[in-house]
């Protein structure tokens, strides 16, 4: 298949890419074209962003968790065709960084499977002629893989891009396709995960539409679409569709403030199951939606909100009961914290949380755990029977205090580290890896499964 896409990669983390990728999909979009977004690696965060400046889900694709035909067919599910618009692909971290020394995770590996053009990302502060040095690293680091263009972030202003312009054009071969300033009415700010999420960001419509702006007037995008379209075709399976042909089964999703990580292409493949996925706030809303026959919490951030969780009593007490009832449940990450009997948040105060496991849970200044994982389930739950194995993500800055509880996972990033992960009770499986259901969709269909057979006894 024919598609237009592009991967705007960076040389490191920090040199602006999602301002920048944000900033590009906004102005492509304001010119009357579909601009699918989508997010190279495990982040939840940048995709929220994409999502806000485009309108169309942004999609993750991450290339160890899941294998090229799957990232393939992903990748064509969700992108326009030529005559609609482009696909725009934001990269994760520096353009080489992926699992350990593998290439595999890294917007490199992406490039590879989609056979995409890769224009990267440069911080320009501070610097003169080392940018061609840069730019020619990485443009020879791995055989077979070239970059299409550059683009210049935080400059001084327009006389110092056009000097580095002509350094990296002359020194290194490749093209330079504008570049920003480094401006705060565009910043995005950052906190203890990454950037502060888009629902967070009251101005966020104002900082977006300023960035749109100047990357309208410094930035080459018909050079980039002329790129974007130059990319050859795709040739890899069509994707593969469930259809469940059984009748839906109504699954509350925890979703607002407090819990919004989810990877979108596994929420749309509990719904080829038969899954209708219902929203809930765990912070606003006083009682669960009827008639539900299972509950998903995703990632986030309850300790921003553990007062406020809190302090919703009437739902903490639904939900308590319900999967005491048997109702089944995920919960990973920030769904682990929640679904807890306490949550000690940065300032020391503890909170109140749901109960339904006696651990508790405490902020932490430094990351816990992180990194990629493989995941073996050492007893059965309810997205799968013991044996079951999956890889994953895990990625935060709190860990379970006090007596240790039972855990059900075996977890290991590596082959000398390890630990014991997950926590499950009745219906109820509650870990804190981050799992793309793609990664393993027997998981997703056992979790409907699991939900169905409830409904069905009710």
């Amino acid at each position: 298949m024919k598609r237009s896409r592009l991967i705007l990669a960076g040389a490191s983390s920090g040199v602006g890419k999602t301002s920048v990728s944000a900033g590009i999909m906004a102005a492509l979009a304001r010119r009357g074209l579909t601009v699918q977004p989508y997010k190279v690696g495990p982040d939840y965060i940048d995709p929220a962003f994409h999502t806000f400046v485009t309108g169309r889900k942004s999609r993750n694709l991450d290339s160890w968790m899941l294998d090229g035909p799957t990232i393939c067919s992903l990748f064509l599910v969700n992108a326009p065709e030529p005559a609609q618009g482009i696909s725009v692909i934001e990269g994760v971290m520096g353009m080489f960084d992926g699992h350990s020394q593998e290439d595999r995770g890294s917007t490199a590996h992406v490039a590879e499977i989609l056979s995409a053009p890769v224009v990267l990302i440069i911080n320009g502060a501070s610097i003169a002629r080392s940018a061609a040095a840069l730019v020619h690293g990485f443009n020879t680091f791995k055989p077979g893989l070239r970059l299409a263009g550059v683009i210049v972030n935080m400059v001084a202003g327009e006389h110092h891009y056009e000097l580095l312009k002509s350094f990296i054009e002359k020194e290194a071969g490749v093209p330079c396709f504008g570049f920003l300033t480094k401006n705060p009415e565009f910043s995005l700010e950052s906190r203890h995960l990454g950037l502060v999420p888009s629902v967070e960001v009251q101005d966020l419509s104002d900082r977006l539409s300023a960035l749109a702006d100047s990357v309208d007037k410094t930035i080459d995008l018909d050079g980039l679409l002329a790129l974007a379209a130059s990319a050859p075709e795709l040739e890899c399976s069509s994707p593969v569709r469930r259809d469940a042909g059984l009748r839906p089964v109504r699954i509350g999703l925890a979703l607002d403030n407090a819990f919004n990580f989810y990877y979108q292409d596994g929420l749309d493949l509990l719904g080829e199951l038969g899954a209708e996925l219902v929203p809930f706030s765990p912070v606003t809303d006083e009682n669960l939606p009827p008639d539900l026959a299972g509950l998903y919490f995703g990632g986030g951030f309850p300790e921003v909100f553990a007062a406020e969780l809190a302090a919703n009593t009437s739902l903490r007490r639904e939900i308590l009961t319900a999967l005491n009832n048997g109702l089944p449940a995920y919960a990973e990450c920030g769904g682990l914290m929640y679904l807890g009997k306490r949550l000690t948040d940065y300032d020391g105060a503890e909170h109140e949380m749901v109960g339904f496991f006696p651990h508790r849970t405490a902020m932490t200044k430094r990351l816990q755990n992180f990194g990629y994982v493989e995941v073996t389930f050492d007893e059965s739950t309810v997205l799968g029977p013991a044996g079951t194995k999956v890889k994953a993500h895990e990625f935060h800055h709190s860990k379970i205090i006090g007596e240790e509880p039972d855990y059900v996972l075996n977890i290991k990033k590596s082959t000398t580290r390890g630990w014991r992960g997950g926590v499950c009770a009745k219906n109820v499986l509650a870990a804190y890896p981050h799992i793309h259901f793609h990664a393993n969709p027997a998981l997703a269909e056992n979790f409907v499964r699991q939900c169905r057979q409830y409904g069905e006894s009710l």
